[in-house]
């Protein structure tokens, strides 16, 4: 269970010669995780997901996918083996819902090639386990904006990746929706599926990640378990934002702006 999937190694990146977007990042993604990254806009999170599916090339440091450099990977072979979940994606086709999750399994069947039974099933688990079975049938364009999330997720589900890259997962979930993604997330990892995700709510990542990496100016600040990385202290260093935090009866634990006017100031 614990095999690595992916281990990056000193990464640096800049677009165009710029300034530094990433200096000196170092990450290991083992199955079974699910590793949050938790930054203020601009911190480099999204940068470090594209350099991590082979879409951008780091200007110093190396990616290992499994035991190969990720510079040797195709691009077939890289989605055979991590999907990803961008936090919004335009729909210039009217896909029906099937249609779009049957994209999903591209990387295994070839742009072509026709769908197997295996493809079927396939994408008929993944619809059933995002709960977006009675909508195979719609246009996309008839879609909420949560419902399309849902959809792409499950185009990950399909793609049968042992890791899959989540960019805002809950954008445009609403607040029962996001939490029952978080649980699913849970139990796919217990699977043995690996998630590196972005996210800015803290309380989802205490609520189950295994893992958190804090990114400021494109630097680690902080990694560790939830409960040790996430404080009053770094929130405040990451978001400048002072912030009590709150025990729920169910165990989860809430973070709490000290007062409306110190959160009115960073809107």
């Amino acid at each position: 269970m614990n095999q690595t999937l992916l281990v990056a190694d000193d990464l640096h990146f800049a677009y165009g010669g710029g300034r530094p977007i990433l200096s000196g990042i170092d990450l290991t993604v083992s199955r079974g995780e699910i590793v949050a990254l938790l930054g203020a806009n601009g911190s480099g999170k999204s940068t470090l997901l594209k350099l991590l599916l082979g879409l951008l090339k780091p200007l110093g440091g190396g990616i290992l996918l499994g035991k190969r450099p990720l510079s040797g990977w195709s691009q077939r072979e890289i989605a055979q083996h991590v999907a990803y979940v961008p936090q919004s994606q335009s729909m210039p086709f009217p896909y029906r819902v099937r249609d779009l999750v049957a994209l999903g399994r591209i990387s295994r069947r070839g742009l072509l090639g026709r769908l197997t039974r295996q493809d079927h099933n396939a994408i008929d688990a993944a619809l059933e386990r995002m709960g977006i079975t009675d909508l195979a049938a719609l246009s996309c364009t008839e879609l909420s904006g949560g419902q399309r999330q849902l959809c792409l997720i499950a185009r990950a589900l399909a793609q049968d990746a042992p890791l899959i890259v989540m960019d805002e997962p809950v954008t445009g979930l609403d607040y029962g929706n996001q939490w029952r993604l978080l649980a699913l997330i849970g139990e796919l990892a217990a699977e043995g599926r690996a998630f590196i995700k972005t996210t800015h709510h803290p309380e989802h990542a205490l609520g189950v990640a295994s893992r958190v990496i804090l990114l400021q100016h494109g630097r680690i600040i902080g990694e560790g378990v939830p409960a040790d990385v996430i404080t009053p202290a770094q929130i405040q260093r990451l978001y400048d934002l002072r912030v009590t935090c709150h025990q729920l009866p169910h165990g989860a634990m809430a973070m709490v702006p000290e007062s409306r006017t110190e959160a009115s100031r960073h809107v």
